[in-house]
């Protein structure tokens, strides 16, 4: 929690408030790299002076924090990702893993820190590594009448196969088009602790 949402500070800056300073050091990620979203840049971006920023956040490891919880966030506003499953477990995860995949690939340079800034609680796994996301896939997935077990393996197998695709392909250049996450996705059934087999090779490439 920073400061702001804890009800500490006041307003040091006109019209400067978390969501824009994470607003801003999101910018500076995504064109720059981790490493240039210092607090001076920061700062001097948004025109105010750096002790400024410490009215919101206590440093620079509570911003990041607050970028990475920004980004992860992002699955509320996509159309494509359902909270718990609709349609049956399947497409709920295939539609999740596209939507990790839109914001990572949406934020190349500040996907490592979804991967490696600590979680919220220690049984919380990137890349899918917001409270209320997680609990909702495993209540979610327990509805669709998963074994304890077959939820557990299900939950650790999307996160760890996800996660390692994903920070390949935003540290690599991928061809137009691929498709290679749809077809490994289904392919391994994302393991599923055995709940669905393999995906028929013919039809992985016609997903997008």
């Amino acid at each position: 929690m920073t400061r702001a949402q804890g009800g500490q500070g006041g307003r040091p800056g006109r019209g400067l408030s978390l969501d824009r300073i994470v607003t801003v050091t999101l910018e500076l990620v995504d064109e720059q790299g981790i490493g240039a979203a210092t607090m001076r840049a920061v700062s001097a971006r948004l025109e105010v002076r750096s002790m400024s920023l410490y009215r919101y956040v206590q440093d620079r490891a509570e911003l990041l924090d607050a970028v990475v919880e920004r980004i992860v966030n992002e699955l509320a506003d996509d159309p494509e990702v359902q909270l718990r499953p609709v349609d049956g477990s399947r497409p709920y995860l295939t539609g999740m893993a596209h939507g990790v995949r839109r914001y990572a690939r949406a934020h190349p340079h500040a996907f490592p820190m979804v991967a490696t800034r600590p979680p919220e609680a220690p049984w919380v796994n990137p890349p899918l590594r917001s409270l209320r996301w997680v609990e909702a896939m495993l209540t979610g997935l327990a509805r669709e009448r998963f074994t304890d077990d077959q939820v557990l393996s299900t939950y650790r197998t999307f996160n760890s196969f996800l996660l390692g695709y994903l920070l390949l392909e935003t540290t690599a250049s991928q061809p137009p088009g691929c498709t290679c996450l749809s077809a490994a996705l289904l392919y391994r059934g994302v393991s599923m602790g055995g709940k669905l087999g393999p995906w028929p090779a013919s039809a992985a490439g016609t997903l997008p």
